[in-house]
């Protein structure tokens, strides 16, 4: 990933990448997240496992990042005869996106807001200088 915005805005990006970006996810999340796409039904950990070929406990970690990323959900399916599992689904692609705006919108006011101390700061360090 870029070291700075400026190298970030240069990059050849692709959507996928905004998982990257806005919240830290690893290549393992971008395959969980496709998989879940991919599919019409919701799956349990050990289908998400066995669809990204890796371990139950890796594939565990990738669903628990992308659920606190607001990227999937966890729905209970119980059984007849008692006793429940998880399914997972992907969150509609919709929600997902008007979080991600939300989130650049305060980053954006948080960034403005920062730009504008340093423009205070550096612009009265200048005429107190420029003064004596």
């Amino acid at each position: 990933m870029a070291d700075s915005m400026r190298e970030m805005l240069q990059s050849d990006m692709q959507c996928e990448g905004l998982l990257e970006c806005f919240h830290d996810l690893k290549r393992i999340d971008k395959e969980v997240f496709r998989l879940l796409n991919d599919r019409s039904a919701g799956l349990t950990v050990d289908e998400i496992a066995d669809g990204v070929d890796r371990e139950r406990s890796t594939a565990y970690r990738s669903v628990q990042r992308l659920l606190s990323a607001g990227f999937i959900q966890k729905e209970q399916e119980n059984y007849e005869q008692g006793g429940y599992h998880h399914v997972y689904h992907p969150r509609d692609a919709e929600k997902i996106a008007q979080d991600m705006q939300r989130t650049l919108n305060d980053w954006y006011a948080k960034m403005g807001n920062l730009i504008g101390e340093f423009t205070e700061k550096y612009s009265d360090e200048q005429t107190a200088v420029a003064e004596s």
